[in-house]
């Protein structure tokens, strides 16, 4: 008769180790994930402040344009080098979440 009641209290038990893991998990990764978007904040600010000083000293109408050109490209590259960083992180951040909850289904079918 309390064969039941110790399983129920195991699985209860591998739940609560499950979410624990998990969190912790989330929080590491999520805490990389802000870390990295500050980052590249902090680069994006740079490189904006640099370009405009270099268009402020600026003598000719095609100097000009050949600086903003740069920075164009620049941010476009950063920005899809950043896009790429921040899906693998946030792909991480599924995959690690989930990772504590992949035998648990196994183990309550049984």
């Amino acid at each position: 008769m309390l064969q039941p009641f110790t399983q129920i209290q195991k699985l209860g038990q591998d739940n609560l180790d499950a979410t624990m893991k998990a969190l912790g998990a989330f929080s590491s990764t999520s805490q990389a994930i802000a870390t990295e978007a500050a980052e590249f904040a902090r680069k994006s600010f740079e490189h904006t402040s640099s370009t405009v000083e270099k268009l402020l000293g600026v003598q000719t109408l095609d100097k000009a344009v050949e600086i903003q050109t740069a920075y164009v490209k620049g941010a476009y590259d950063n920005l899809v080098s950043q896009s790429t960083k921040m899906g693998s992180l946030y792909s991480n951040l599924a995959t690690e979440t989930m990772k504590p909850y992949e035998g648990l289904l196994s183990k309550t079918a049984a």
